[in-house]
């Protein structure tokens, strides 16, 4: 009865080969899985913040474009939602073919120690600021 029983333990066991090489094909899964794990955190990260950025150039463009300011030169500023801060640049430049203004908004913001930037442009008729302007002054 004693040597039947060694027998199935002797099977049942592991060799330090298998054993080796599991532990080597852990050392390398292990770390592929971690950085797998980082990089779809940091793509989640960036595109929820890169919504968020766009959301906020359109709304500083649509505001510039309605207040008429934009043609004061180079504007900035900060714009706060929770805990993040999205850094934006507002400029105009003459768009030559026509008598319009090129306006573009860039916003910048962090995502995991990285800077990452959005810009959405759109074409303003400068004609039409100063006759806005003129209306406004009535």
């Amino acid at each position: 009865m004693k040597l039947a029983t060694a027998k199935i333990k002797s099977r049942a066991a592991f060799t330090l080969a298998e054993v080796l090489a599991a532990m080597l094909f852990l050392a390398i899964v292990i770390p592929a899985a971690v950085e797998a794990l980082h990089v779809s955190s940091l793509a989640g990260e960036v595109a929820v913040r890169k919504g968020a950025a766009a959301r906020i150039a359109d709304r500083i463009l649509n505001e510039s474009l309605v207040t008429t300011n934009w043609s004061s030169g180079q504007q900035n500023g900060t714009v706060t939602e929770g805990t993040l801060d999205f850094r934006w640049t507002l400029t105009s430049q003459n768009w030559p073919p026509d008598a319009m203004q090129l306006l573009t908004v860039e916003v910048k913001y962090l995502a995991q120690g990285k800077d990452y930037s959005v810009k959405l442009s759109t074409l303003a008729n400068a004609q039409n600021q100063s006759a806005a302007t003129m209306n406004l002054q009535r």
